[in-house]
């Protein structure tokens, strides 16, 4: 098998609408001999600022020493990006050996898995081989029947931001889709919330009481911004001054608040971690695709924001980074998104906008978005390809003006390549 074979049969199981739950997971992790049991987790729900929080979090403990996995969904480049030990993603042959290993048992089965079932469980045998110490693992829908929820109570469950997306799945308000995600706290875990609502938190604060879990709610009032520009952010919280941190925006401090109170937490049940691999750690993360500055004449930026919570950060952060300056807004959309809630709030910064077909096939054509997007009143240009698109979008733009890719994660990667030519 080759590397190309092995990730052609993952993505073939991809979901077809079956039966929602664990049954298929639990299954396949027996046939593999429980791998993921024995391993110790920080588990991350939430809605927004998954990835970044686990990003976060894996490099500070990188930073005291231990072994540590990440696991995150999507990719931006390749598919050996969503499992990761200390900071070097699976190999070719270790996946092909694993997928090898898999294939046959999850063809044994009467109901094969979900694409995702089938990712997590090839990450939880990689972690396995590699004798992780910890792993920081990111949830990939909801949080009750998501497949990562078939691990032991993990060292931490994490809350990140809670909002409104796969409301057809998780239910239409934020309450709901707390309800579903909160299943990740289980008795012997200990709880880290981003702070929501208060009738948000009230259902993290039931379920802790449900298991008998320790919850402790992020500090954002302590956050203090103390300069920010597009090469980073310096910032106190607590007793730490003058953090330094490459991930821009308001959001990230708060993400970053919620992972310091991870790391509180974490010495509490026992983990080595000085206030230095704390400043390291963060000072060193890599998390690519969110609003990250990828070129300089024209400025080209790019970021995976695609639901309302995401799009409202993105607009603070084209207000705090790039007010006044010339915006071609270079894009490209899934089919199954609020084309209104994505381009609306976003519609007034543009000078002009360049669409792209991403490589996804659930995409909406650049045709079509190109006919969706005139409705605001700007010059829109629909192109044939993402290089051609990146070449246009910049020549708009010229030297002193910026580009800003967003719409979907599926399409960053060929857009950094393009970029980068």
């Amino acid at each position: 098998m080759t590397v190309e074979q092995a990730i052609a049969y993952i993505h073939s199981n991809y979901w077809n609408g079956g039966t929602f739950g664990l049954d298929r997971t639990i299954e396949l992790l027996d046939l593999l001999g429980h791998p993921e049991k024995g391993l110790k987790f920080i588990h991350i729900g939430g809605t927004n600022g998954k990835g970044s929080t686990a990003a976060m979090s894996a490099n500070i403990l990188r930073k005291a020493g231990y072994t540590v996995g990440l696991y995150t969904s999507p990719y931006i480049f390749r598919f050996h990006e969503r499992m990761q030990v200390n900071g070097e993603c699976i190999s070719d042959e270790e996946l092909v050996e694993i997928v090898e290993k898999i294939q046959p048992l999850a063809r044994s089965m009467k109901s094969e898995p979900s694409e995702f079932e089938l990712v997590t469980c090839i990450a939880f045998e990689f972690f396995k081989r590699h004798k992780c110490d910890i792993i920081s693992l990111e949830v990939g829908l909801g949080g009750e029947f998501d497949a990562t929820n078939t691990i032991e109570p993990a060292e931490v469950s994490v809350m990140t931001n809670i909002g409104l997306d796969h409301v057809e799945l998780l239910g239409d308000t934020l309450e709901k889709i707390a309800e579903t995600k909160s299943k990740i706290i289980k008795t012997g875990t200990d709880a880290v919330i981003y702070r929501e609502p208060a009738s948000v938190e009230a259902v993290f604060e039931n379920r802790c009481k449900e298991v008998g879990a320790t919850l402790t709610k992020a500090d954002f009032d302590s956050l203090e911004l103390v300069s920010a520009s597009l090469e980073g952010q310096i910032f106190h919280w607590g007793q730490y001054r003058d953090l330094r941190m490459p991930l821009l925006g308001q959001h990230q401090l708060k993400n970053a608040a919620v992972v310091l109170t991870i790391v509180e937490v974490l010495r509490k049940r026992g983990w080595k971690i000085t206030d230095e691999h704390v400043r390291e750690g963060i000072a060193t993360v890599s998390w690519p695709g969110r609003f990250e500055l990828i070129g300089r004449k024209p400025t080209f930026i790019i970021d995976g924001g695609h639901n309302p919570q995401c799009i409202e950060a993105l607009v603070k952060n084209v207000r705090d980074y790039l007010d006044g300056r010339r915006l071609t807004i270079l894009t490209g959309v899934l089919g199954d998104k609020d084309y209104n809630e994505m381009y609306r709030d976003m519609a007034p910064f543009a000078s002009e906008f360049v669409t792209v077909t991403p490589d996804n096939p659930r995409a909406m054509s650049a045709g079509d978005l190109k006919t969706y997007l005139e409705q605001f009143g700007k010059p829109v240009t629909a192109c044939d390809t993402v290089e051609e698109g990146v070449r246009l979008a910049k020549s708009l733009a010229g030297e002193d003006g910026v580009v800003l890719c967003y719409g979907s994660l599926y399409m960053l990667g060929d857009i950094v390549n393009a970029a980068r030519d």
